[in-house]
């Protein structure tokens, strides 16, 4: 999988370039080219962006960016061989915001029961 990062948001930029650094290509060797800006009339174009149309929606996670470039690549039609490179390469998917959330549903469902059985016992 061959990616090249084309934004005019610096921030944006670096953090794309943080998420993808094993698959960053020059643009002419690129299978997809990330931008911030629209392009009409490019298929290998993948656009990012707080608008509804964009093929990512910001804010977005690293698996966020990941799954809807394997979406593209998909939609592109591009080899399987290429597509397994994202999950080949080491690194699987980002889950910290999933594990973030469950352990914020556990603390919390832990402080109902603490409350429950203190309650039952001032009676």
């Amino acid at each position: 999988m061959k990616v090249s990062v084309a934004c005019k948001s610096p921030l944006l930029q670096k953090s794309l370039e943080l998420f993808l650094d094993k698959y960053l290509s020059i643009e002419s060797r690129s299978d997809i080219i990330i931008r911030d800006e629209e392009c009409l009339n490019n298929s290998k174009c993948f656009y990012i962006s707080s608008d509804a149309n964009a093929d990512l929606v910001k804010p977005f996670s690293k698996s966020q960016l990941i799954l809807a470039l394997e979406k593209k690549y998909d939609d592109l039609g591009l080899s399987k061989e290429k597509h397994q490179g994202f999950q080949t390469q080491g690194e699987s998917l980002d889950f910290s915001i999933l594990e973030k959330r469950i352990e914020y549903l556990t603390q919390e469902y832990q402080s109902n029961i603490i409350r429950a059985v203190k309650a039952f016992y001032e009676k």
